[in-house]
Protein backbone atom coordinates (compact mmCIF):
# COMPACT_ATOMS: atom_id res chain seq x y z
CA UNK A 1 0.00 0.00 0.00
CA UNK A 2 1.13 3.58 -0.66
CA UNK A 3 2.61 5.22 2.42
CA UNK A 4 4.04 8.65 3.21
CA UNK A 5 7.05 8.56 5.55
CA UNK A 6 8.79 11.48 7.27
CA UNK A 7 12.41 10.30 6.98
CA UNK A 8 14.02 13.30 8.67
CA UNK A 9 12.82 16.80 9.58
CA UNK A 10 11.65 18.52 6.41
CA UNK A 11 11.75 15.38 4.25
CA UNK A 12 8.77 13.27 3.14
CA UNK A 13 8.94 10.23 0.88
CA UNK A 14 6.24 8.10 -0.73
CA UNK A 15 6.94 4.40 -0.49
CA UNK A 16 5.15 1.05 -0.57
CA UNK A 17 4.69 -0.82 2.72
CA UNK A 18 3.14 -4.15 3.67
CA UNK A 19 -0.45 -4.46 4.83
CA UNK A 20 -0.77 -4.63 8.63
CA UNK A 21 -0.37 -8.09 10.14
CA UNK A 22 -3.48 -9.57 11.75
CA UNK A 23 -3.33 -9.40 15.57
CA UNK A 24 -5.61 -10.58 18.32
CA UNK A 25 -7.97 -7.89 19.66
CA UNK A 26 -7.03 -5.56 16.80
CA UNK A 27 -9.20 -4.34 13.90
CA UNK A 28 -8.14 -3.49 10.35
CA UNK A 29 -9.25 -0.07 9.10
CA UNK A 30 -9.28 1.60 5.71
CA UNK A 31 -8.15 5.18 6.26
CA UNK A 32 -10.53 7.82 4.87
CA UNK A 33 -9.25 11.07 6.37
CA UNK A 34 -6.19 12.21 8.30
CA UNK A 35 -6.02 15.59 10.01
CA UNK A 36 -2.78 17.55 10.06
CA UNK A 37 -2.07 18.87 13.54
CA UNK A 38 0.60 20.68 15.52
CA UNK A 39 2.28 17.39 16.44
CA UNK A 40 2.77 16.59 12.74
CA UNK A 41 4.07 20.08 12.09
CA UNK A 42 6.53 19.88 14.99
CA UNK A 43 7.68 16.46 13.76
CA UNK A 44 8.24 17.90 10.28
CA UNK A 45 10.14 20.83 11.81
CA UNK A 46 12.15 18.61 14.17
CA UNK A 47 10.79 20.22 17.34
CA UNK A 48 8.57 17.39 18.66
CA UNK A 49 10.14 16.09 21.91
CA UNK A 50 8.68 12.54 21.83
CA UNK A 51 9.73 11.66 18.31
CA UNK A 52 12.09 9.39 16.37
CA UNK A 53 12.68 9.15 12.61
CA UNK A 54 11.73 7.73 10.20
CA UNK A 55 8.04 7.85 11.10
CA UNK A 56 4.66 7.60 9.41
CA UNK A 57 2.73 10.60 10.73
CA UNK A 58 -0.97 10.99 11.35
CA UNK A 59 -3.06 10.36 14.46
CA UNK A 60 -6.27 12.28 13.68
CA UNK A 61 -8.17 9.56 11.86
CA UNK A 62 -11.49 8.81 10.24
CA UNK A 63 -11.68 5.28 8.86
CA UNK A 64 -13.90 2.38 7.81
CA UNK A 65 -13.61 -0.99 9.53
CA UNK A 66 -12.76 -3.71 7.00
CA UNK A 67 -11.88 -6.56 9.39
CA UNK A 68 -12.84 -7.06 13.02
CA UNK A 69 -13.64 -9.93 15.38
CA UNK A 70 -17.12 -10.44 16.89
CA UNK A 71 -15.91 -9.54 20.37
CA UNK A 72 -14.85 -6.01 19.35
CA UNK A 73 -18.38 -4.65 19.55
CA UNK A 74 -17.99 -3.15 16.06
CA UNK A 75 -18.86 -4.37 12.58
CA UNK A 76 -17.37 -4.35 9.10
CA UNK A 77 -18.37 -1.13 7.34
CA UNK A 78 -18.62 0.96 10.51
CA UNK A 79 -17.17 4.47 10.10
CA UNK A 80 -15.12 5.31 13.20
CA UNK A 81 -12.40 7.45 14.61
CA UNK A 82 -9.74 6.29 17.06
CA UNK A 83 -8.26 7.29 20.36
CA UNK A 84 -4.60 7.20 19.30
CA UNK A 85 -3.13 6.86 22.80
CA UNK A 86 -2.26 3.18 23.07
CA UNK A 87 -1.81 2.32 26.73
CA UNK A 88 -0.49 -0.64 28.74
CA UNK A 89 -3.42 -1.03 31.15
CA UNK A 90 -1.10 -2.01 34.01
CA UNK A 91 0.89 1.05 35.16
CA UNK A 92 -0.06 3.39 38.00
CA UNK A 93 -1.74 5.85 35.62
CA UNK A 94 -3.79 3.18 33.86
CA UNK A 95 -4.81 1.57 37.15
CA UNK A 96 -6.16 4.95 38.24
CA UNK A 97 -8.13 5.56 35.05
CA UNK A 98 -5.63 8.00 33.52
CA UNK A 99 -4.87 6.03 30.37
CA UNK A 100 -4.16 9.34 28.64
CA UNK A 101 -0.81 9.57 30.47
CA UNK A 102 0.19 5.90 30.60
CA UNK A 103 3.79 5.37 31.71
CA UNK A 104 4.42 3.26 28.60
CA UNK A 105 2.30 5.36 26.27
CA UNK A 106 2.60 4.73 22.53
CA UNK A 107 0.88 7.50 20.61
CA UNK A 108 -0.13 6.45 17.12
CA UNK A 109 1.82 8.56 14.61
CA UNK A 110 4.32 9.74 17.24
CA UNK A 111 5.92 6.84 19.10
CA UNK A 112 4.71 4.30 16.54
CA UNK A 113 3.77 4.62 12.88
CA UNK A 114 0.52 6.41 12.15
CA UNK A 115 -2.18 6.88 9.55
CA UNK A 116 -0.61 8.37 6.41
CA UNK A 117 -1.26 5.15 4.48
CA UNK A 118 -4.12 3.14 3.08
CA UNK A 119 -4.78 0.75 5.95
CA UNK A 120 -4.00 0.64 9.66
CA UNK A 121 -4.46 -1.87 12.47
CA UNK A 122 -5.46 -0.56 15.90
CA UNK A 123 -6.47 -2.11 19.24
CA UNK A 124 -10.20 -2.64 19.56
CA UNK A 125 -10.24 -0.52 22.74
CA UNK A 126 -9.04 2.45 20.65
CA UNK A 127 -12.08 2.43 18.35
CA UNK A 128 -14.54 5.31 18.87
CA UNK A 129 -18.08 4.95 17.57
CA UNK A 130 -19.02 7.26 14.74
CA UNK A 131 -22.63 7.72 15.91
CA UNK A 132 -23.65 8.63 12.37
CA UNK A 133 -21.04 11.36 11.90
CA UNK A 134 -19.31 11.82 8.54
CA UNK A 135 -15.62 11.19 7.92
CA UNK A 136 -15.01 14.97 7.86
CA UNK A 137 -16.66 15.27 11.27
CA UNK A 138 -14.96 12.25 12.80
CA UNK A 139 -11.47 13.37 11.81
CA UNK A 140 -11.95 16.37 14.12
CA UNK A 141 -12.98 14.41 17.21
CA UNK A 142 -9.47 13.71 18.53
CA UNK A 143 -8.10 17.28 18.26
CA UNK A 144 -11.29 18.67 19.78
CA UNK A 145 -11.02 16.13 22.61
CA UNK A 146 -7.63 17.66 23.50
CA UNK A 147 -9.30 20.98 24.27
CA UNK A 148 -12.26 19.31 25.97
CA UNK A 149 -9.87 17.43 28.26
CA UNK A 150 -7.94 20.59 29.13
CA UNK A 151 -11.19 22.35 29.99
CA UNK A 152 -12.23 19.40 32.14
CA UNK A 153 -8.87 19.58 33.93
CA UNK A 154 -9.34 23.30 34.54
CA UNK A 155 -12.73 22.82 36.21
CA UNK A 156 -14.14 25.97 34.65
CA UNK A 157 -17.16 27.43 36.40
CA UNK A 158 -19.92 29.68 35.14
CA UNK A 159 -18.78 33.21 34.21
CA UNK A 160 -15.09 32.65 35.02
CA UNK A 161 -12.72 34.61 32.82
CA UNK A 162 -10.61 32.15 30.83
CA UNK A 163 -7.56 33.33 28.87
CA UNK A 164 -6.61 30.93 26.06
CA UNK A 165 -3.19 31.64 24.59
CA UNK A 166 -2.93 30.43 21.00
CA UNK A 167 -5.70 30.43 18.38
CA UNK A 168 -4.67 27.42 16.34
CA UNK A 169 -6.99 24.41 16.02
CA UNK A 170 -6.29 23.17 19.56
CA UNK A 171 -6.70 26.68 20.96
CA UNK A 172 -9.96 27.21 19.10
CA UNK A 173 -11.31 23.90 20.36
CA UNK A 174 -10.24 24.83 23.88
CA UNK A 175 -12.01 28.18 23.57
CA UNK A 176 -15.18 26.53 22.31
CA UNK A 177 -15.33 23.97 25.11
CA UNK A 178 -14.42 26.62 27.69
CA UNK A 179 -17.41 28.61 26.46
CA UNK A 180 -19.63 25.50 26.56
CA UNK A 181 -18.51 25.07 30.20
CA UNK A 182 -19.73 28.60 30.93
CA UNK A 183 -16.45 30.49 30.80
CA UNK A 184 -16.04 34.03 29.50
CA UNK A 185 -13.27 33.43 26.99
CA UNK A 186 -10.42 35.75 26.06
CA UNK A 187 -8.41 34.81 22.96
CA UNK A 188 -4.75 35.78 22.67
CA UNK A 189 -2.60 35.31 19.58
CA UNK A 190 0.04 37.18 17.59
CA UNK A 191 -1.81 36.55 14.31
CA UNK A 192 -4.48 39.20 13.71
CA UNK A 193 -6.27 37.03 11.13
CA UNK A 194 -6.62 34.25 13.70
CA UNK A 195 -8.05 36.72 16.22
CA UNK A 196 -10.59 37.92 13.66
CA UNK A 197 -11.50 34.28 13.05
CA UNK A 198 -12.07 33.83 16.78
CA UNK A 199 -14.42 36.78 16.81
CA UNK A 200 -16.30 36.30 13.55
CA UNK A 201 -16.58 32.50 13.38
CA UNK A 202 -16.53 31.41 17.02
CA UNK A 203 -18.02 34.47 18.68
CA UNK A 204 -15.18 34.86 21.18
CA UNK A 205 -15.98 38.21 22.84
CA UNK A 206 -12.46 39.38 23.72
CA UNK A 207 -9.25 39.32 21.65
CA UNK A 208 -5.70 40.37 22.57
CA UNK A 209 -2.65 40.61 20.33
CA UNK A 210 0.50 40.80 22.51
CA UNK A 211 2.44 42.36 19.62
CA UNK A 212 0.17 45.40 19.48
CA UNK A 213 -1.75 45.48 22.77
CA UNK A 214 -0.64 46.06 26.34
CA UNK A 215 -1.67 42.63 27.59
CA UNK A 216 -1.82 43.50 31.28
CA UNK A 217 -3.90 46.62 30.69
CA UNK A 218 -6.32 44.79 28.41
CA UNK A 219 -6.76 41.92 30.86
CA UNK A 220 -7.35 44.32 33.73
CA UNK A 221 -9.90 46.17 31.65
CA UNK A 222 -11.75 43.02 30.53
CA UNK A 223 -11.83 41.39 33.98
CA UNK A 224 -12.55 44.57 35.98
CA UNK A 225 -9.12 44.35 37.61
CA UNK A 226 -9.37 40.72 38.74
CA UNK A 227 -7.36 39.02 35.93
CA UNK A 228 -8.40 35.63 34.50
CA UNK A 229 -8.93 32.86 37.05
CA UNK A 230 -7.96 30.33 34.37
CA UNK A 231 -5.09 30.67 31.90
CA UNK A 232 -4.63 27.94 29.29
CA UNK A 233 -1.63 27.70 26.99
CA UNK A 234 -2.20 26.18 23.56
CA UNK A 235 0.83 27.73 21.85
CA UNK A 236 3.62 25.34 22.76
CA UNK A 237 5.79 28.46 22.64
CA UNK A 238 8.31 28.78 25.46
CA UNK A 239 8.13 32.58 25.70
CA UNK A 240 4.34 32.51 25.87
CA UNK A 241 4.30 29.72 28.44
CA UNK A 242 6.82 31.46 30.70
CA UNK A 243 4.83 34.69 30.56
CA UNK A 244 1.49 33.08 31.45
CA UNK A 245 1.76 33.27 35.23
CA UNK A 246 1.70 37.07 35.23
CA UNK A 247 -1.70 36.99 33.52
CA UNK A 248 -3.23 34.77 36.21
CA UNK A 249 -5.56 35.92 38.98
CA UNK A 250 -4.63 35.18 42.57
CA UNK A 251 -5.94 31.72 43.39
CA UNK A 252 -6.11 30.83 39.70
CA UNK A 253 -5.29 27.75 37.62
CA UNK A 254 -2.69 27.60 34.86
CA UNK A 255 -3.19 24.73 32.40
CA UNK A 256 -0.49 23.76 29.90
CA UNK A 257 -1.95 22.03 26.84
CA UNK A 258 0.76 23.08 24.39
CA UNK A 259 4.10 21.27 24.47
CA UNK A 260 7.67 22.36 23.81
CA UNK A 261 11.13 20.90 24.41
CA UNK A 262 12.81 23.32 26.84
CA UNK A 263 12.65 23.95 30.58
CA UNK A 264 9.97 26.20 32.06
CA UNK A 265 11.22 29.33 33.80
CA UNK A 266 8.59 30.75 36.14
CA UNK A 267 9.08 33.41 38.80
CA UNK A 268 8.57 31.59 42.08
CA UNK A 269 7.44 34.73 43.96
CA UNK A 270 4.84 35.55 41.28
CA UNK A 271 3.56 31.98 41.30
CA UNK A 272 3.70 31.58 45.08
CA UNK A 273 1.93 34.79 46.01
CA UNK A 274 -1.01 33.76 43.85
CA UNK A 275 -1.26 30.35 45.53
CA UNK A 276 -1.68 29.27 41.92
CA UNK A 277 -2.26 25.78 40.58
CA UNK A 278 -0.09 24.59 37.70
CA UNK A 279 -1.22 21.56 35.73
CA UNK A 280 -0.48 19.91 32.42
CA UNK A 281 -3.13 18.41 30.20
CA UNK A 282 -2.05 15.45 28.08
CA UNK A 283 -4.11 13.80 25.37
CA UNK A 284 -7.72 12.96 26.30
CA UNK A 285 -9.90 10.34 27.97
CA UNK A 286 -12.87 8.35 26.60
CA UNK A 287 -15.35 10.72 28.25
CA UNK A 288 -13.75 13.62 26.35
CA UNK A 289 -14.26 11.81 23.03
CA UNK A 290 -17.86 11.12 24.03
CA UNK A 291 -18.44 14.77 24.85
CA UNK A 292 -17.03 15.91 21.51
CA UNK A 293 -19.13 13.43 19.51
CA UNK A 294 -22.22 14.51 21.47
CA UNK A 295 -21.52 18.21 20.88
CA UNK A 296 -21.06 17.68 17.13
CA UNK A 297 -24.29 15.69 16.96
CA UNK A 298 -26.33 18.29 18.86
CA UNK A 299 -24.86 21.23 16.94
CA UNK A 300 -22.95 22.78 19.83
CA UNK A 301 -19.78 22.34 17.75
CA UNK A 302 -19.68 22.92 13.99
CA UNK A 303 -16.87 21.01 12.22
CA UNK A 304 -17.04 23.27 9.16
CA UNK A 305 -15.67 26.07 11.35
CA UNK A 306 -12.37 24.19 11.64
CA UNK A 307 -11.67 22.54 8.28
CA UNK A 308 -10.38 25.23 5.94
CA UNK A 309 -8.17 23.17 3.59
CA UNK A 310 -8.28 19.71 2.03
CA UNK A 311 -5.58 17.91 0.07
CA UNK A 312 -5.46 14.56 -1.71
CA UNK A 313 -3.04 12.04 -0.21
CA UNK A 314 -1.05 11.78 -3.46
CA UNK A 315 -0.39 15.53 -3.36
CA UNK A 316 0.40 15.94 0.34
CA UNK A 317 4.19 15.65 0.03
CA UNK A 318 4.27 18.54 -2.42
CA UNK A 319 1.91 20.85 -0.53
CA UNK A 320 2.64 20.15 3.15
CA UNK A 321 4.84 23.23 3.66
CA UNK A 322 2.12 25.42 2.12
CA UNK A 323 -0.60 23.95 4.32
CA UNK A 324 1.32 24.71 7.53
CA UNK A 325 2.24 28.26 6.51
CA UNK A 326 0.17 30.66 8.69
CA UNK A 327 0.16 33.13 5.81
CA UNK A 328 -2.16 30.79 3.89
CA UNK A 329 -4.84 31.04 6.56
CA UNK A 330 -5.19 27.35 7.28
CA UNK A 331 -6.95 26.43 10.51
CA UNK A 332 -7.28 22.67 9.99
CA UNK A 333 -6.03 20.88 6.89
CA UNK A 334 -7.42 17.41 6.18
CA UNK A 335 -5.90 14.74 3.95
CA UNK A 336 -8.32 12.73 1.80
CA UNK A 337 -7.13 9.13 1.30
Amino acid sequence: MKTLICNTPGEFEYTVTEMPVERENYSLLKVLRVGICGTDIHAYEGTQPFFNYPRILGHEIAAEIVETKPGSGFGVGDIVTISPYFYCGRCVACRNGKTNCCVKMEVFGVHIDGGMRGYISVPDYALVRGEGLTADELVLVEPLAIGAHGVRRAGIELDEFVLVMGAGPIGLGTMEFAAIAGGRVIAMDVNPQRLEYCKDTFGIPYQINPLTDNVMERLMEITNGDMPTVVMDCTGNLKAINSGVQYLAHGGRYVLIGLQKEELVISHPEFHKREATLMSSRNALPEDFEQVVSCIRDGSVTPDNYITHKVEFDELKYHFSELIDPANGAIKAVVVI
